[in-house]
């Protein structure tokens, strides 16, 4: 089942004062069309994928990387078994330099086996290639991944972080929900996810909707693109995002970063994760007292809700310093040590 969503705005020419400037303040999807079109990989890539593989290969330093493996009848699917308490591949670690041997051996096969090598860190694993392939659009902190792999399918989930992420080698699909569709998505379970974040249990490509009804209004928001080798992706904080790797032979390069992120802060999942467990099933009542209090000093008033005490007054309630939330910290942690 095919479905047509709208397009997701095109940028070309993108510098970083562009990127800084116009893309990212909107806080919506960018294709950022040829703005590593230069990157050695992508031009040895549009050669052949046996050449895109040997750039890569000649810098690999011989540490293991974590492999997904599944076999021909997933499809590229990466997904839970049907009872969802395991999933329908293997995990290895091997070289990366015998990961591309074996995507290279099987890209001719007409059924081959599911695979790919994800979130490698290239400082690491390749230090040469990521001299060689830089892109100054991200932040300072970002850290430079690789993804390598055959036709495969990242389902719908989200990154607590900003995110751009270039195509290198083959071609994929894009696909964006914008972080409200939550409740239309049917998210999977929080504590057993494939690589950290949780992901829609709907597949996108043949939606059951008698099952998951609320997920039509989901994908009238939905946006799509399909980027070539050299085009790359900007994903705002917590849009939910499918990825589709599209050709045999697939690699791409992207970068995680913080716009306002603070060392001492914690997770605001996790945080989510422990309101559920202290109030989620509190008697309705109770509940709606909570809401109130959330709605007052943190989603509301916020600051303004302690402006009546004098700064030197209102500590935890006051503005959050490192200090401060180690302090918050240890308080947090005496809740479970009784």
């Amino acid at each position: 089942m095919t479905h047509s969503f709208a397009p997701v705005r095109e940028w070309r020419n993108v510098d970083r004062a562009t990127f800084r400037e116009q893309i990212v303040p909107l806080r919506r999807p960018a294709i950022l069309r040829g703005v590593a079109r230069a990157w050695p990989a992508v031009q040895a890539g549009c050669r052949s994928a046996e050449a895109l593989c040997a750039t890569i290969a000649a810098t690999d330093v011989g540490r293991p990387v974590t492999t997904f493996l599944g076999p021909p009848q997933i499809k590229g699917r990466f997904w839970y078994q049907d009872d969802l308490r395991g999933v329908n591949y293997q995990q290895r670690l091997a070289p990366l330099r015998e990961v591309l041997e074996v995507l290279l051996r099987a890209k001719d096969e007409p059924a081959p086996p599911s695979f790919y090598a994800g979130a490698v860190r290239m400082s690491e694993h390749c230090p040469d290639f990521a001299r060689d392939h830089v892109l100054d659009l991200p932040g300072e902190d970002a850290v430079a991944r690789l993804w390598i792999g055959n036709r495969a399918t990242v389902s719908t989930h989200f990154d607590m972080s900003e995110n751009v992420a270039v195509v290198v080698g083959g071609h994929r699909r894009f696909t964006f929900f914008p972080p409200e569709q939550v409740r239309n998505l049917y998210v999977g379970p929080f504590d057993f996810t494939f690589a950290g974040p949780p992901v829609s249990m709907v597949d996108l490509r043949d939606p059951d909707l008698a099952r998951y009804p609320r997920f039509a209004e989901a994908m009238a928001t939905a946006q799509e693109a399909e980027l070539e080798p050299g085009d790359a992706a900007y994903i705002p904080y917590m849009w939910w995002h499918q990825v589709e790797a599209l050709d045999a032979v697939n690699v791409l390069v992207n970068y995680w970063w913080e716009l306002h992120g603070r060392d001492w802060q914690g997770s605001p999942f996790k945080t989510l994760m422990h309101a559920i467990m202290n109030i989620r099933d509190l008697p309705e009542r109770e509940r709606e007292v909570w809401r109130a209090w959330f709605d007052h000093y943190v989603f509301g008033a916020g600051h303004d809700a302690v402006a009546h005490l004098p700064p030197t007054a209102r500590g935890a309630l006051g503005e959050m310093t490192p200090d401060m939330a180690a302090k918050v910290k240890l308080f947090l942690m005496d809740e479970w040590r009784r």
